[in-house]
């Protein structure tokens, strides 16, 4: 067997190996906070429903399903834990493609792993503190008045994970948009130049993430447009990934080899 093709199928193996120990890792990082997470289970449904709650004083949650009132706050246990688990899920994934960055590209990952972190709670925090009081208090009032507005708690928890991941994955835009110039996807001017299309599309994803109210929209609108300047505005001081520095890189890595 010729010794690069040997070379080659140790490297997959080699990969194959590291995923696996990747996801094993991510697994048991959830596991562990699930663990602690699950006794205080109903204790952290009813932090996670209060905003909802504040919006029909006197009355509360109904639940439809037999075995809701069990699963429900279960599931909101695991996906507490798959959220605090988030640093080290992130850390993992970095770790995991930095052998296919380069030198100057894989110091970046401390400050990605802790700015992406911050900027995925911000917006959770922001739609459950924010979002949640107007998009909750529009929907207490719409609708027949015969009609009283006891969500069930496991509809409830569906919609707040939703909304609340989306907000959370829409306040990584500096960071896609740091990543996207970075590796040469795109540049400054075209962006700045597509500027209006990434406008609309802030309102069109906030038209599928929110009800039809105005205010709603804008709440999540307004915040990804101004996310998106902001990563354009610090894009230009990472360095862009060019061919010339990929050669010197992969020269230098080949004459170690050597």
């Amino acid at each position: 067997m010729p010794e690069a093709e040997k070379q080659e199928k140790m490297s997959i193996i080699q990969h194959l190996v590291e995923l696996r120990n990747t996801l094993l890792h991510s697994v048991l990082a959830i596991a562990i906070f699930f663990i602690v997470l699950f006794p205080f289970a109903d204790i952290i449904y009813t932090f996670i429903a209060a905003p909802i709650i504040a919006t029909i004083p006197g009355s509360n949650l109904i639940a439809i399903g037999v075995i809701s009132p069990f699963l429900t706050p279960l599931k909101m246990a695991l996906i507490l834990a798959v959220y605090l688990a988030m640093p080290f899920l992130l850390f993992k994934i970095w770790s995991f493609v930095a052998p296919a960055l380069y030198k100057h590209e894989k110091k970046l990952i401390l400050p990605l792993i802790i700015s992406s972190t911050i900027l995925f709670y911000t917006g959770i925090l922001f739609s459950f503190y924010i979002v949640f009081p107007v998009i909750f208090g529009f929907l207490s009032t719409v609708g027949p008045s015969v009609v009283n507005f006891t969500p069930d708690i496991q509809y409830y928890l569906d919609f707040v994970l939703k909304v609340s991941f989306a907000f959370g994955v829409a306040f990584e835009v500096p960071i896609a948009t740091i990543l996207l110039i970075m590796f040469g996807v795109t540049t400054p001017e075209k962006l700045k130049k597509n500027r209006a299309y990434i406008i609309i599309g802030a309102f069109v994803l906030g038209m599928i993430l929110t009800p039809p109210d105005i205010i709603s929209q804008v709440l999540i609108a307004i915040p990804i447009w101004i996310l998106f300047e902001v990563g354009l505005f610090f894009a230009p001081f990472f360095k862009v990934r060019k061919r010339e520095d990929m050669a010197e890189e992969d020269d230098s890595k080949s004459n170690t080899v050597d």
